[in-house]
């Protein structure tokens, strides 16, 4: 027998305000950030939600950029519904790369179960210039948008589920 599965969460209610996202963006692969902002605002947009935009330098350095922006939200009493992080880290000759994507990935699933946080994570992590250029819009979809809609999904869970 086929289990029912649960459909995702609707589209805000015209009562409810719109979602607001925080996007982290590390420039360090500019070619490829470019495209993935691109992407995840669309996506936001095309789903009525509103968002900010911070820029750092590479990937170990989103994490705590985002408790940094949702600590200076808290204090401005303007909180954020999910967060959208996005990069890229292509494979060098050192460890360096298993580290920044490890690392990257722990701190931001860490951010997501600890504070309940609504989080899509956009960062590439990849051999080559064209395994980064087939997740952008190539035979492998494109992350900036797949990132952009797992943080819509799951803020509109928490909004439904009336999470605090």
């Amino acid at each position: 027998m086929a289990k029912k599965r649960a459909a995702a969460p609707a589209r805000a209610k015209k009562s409810e305000p719109p979602l607001r996202f925080l996007i982290v963006e590390a420039r360090f692969y500019r070619e490829y950030s470019d495209l993935l902002l691109e992407g995840a605002v669309k996506a936001l947009g095309d789903a009525g939600a509103e968002h900010d935009v911070i820029t750092v330098l590479g990937a170990l350095e989103i994490p705590a950029a985002i408790v940094m922006a949702l600590e200076a939200a808290k204090a401005k009493r303007k909180v954020y519904d999910g967060v959208v992080a996005l990069g890229c880290v292509i494979q060098g000759q050192t460890y360096h790369f298993d580290l920044v994507a490890n690392e990257s990935a722990r701190a931001l699933m860490r951010l997501s179960v600890d504070l309940q946080l609504p989080l899509g994570n956009g960062i590439l992590t990849v051999d080559d210039d064209h395994q980064a250029k087939a997740r952008l819009g190539g035979n492998h979809g494109h992350k900036g948008i797949q990132a952009a809609h797992a943080a819509l999904t799951m803020a509109r869970l928490k909004r439904e589920l009336k999470v605090k």
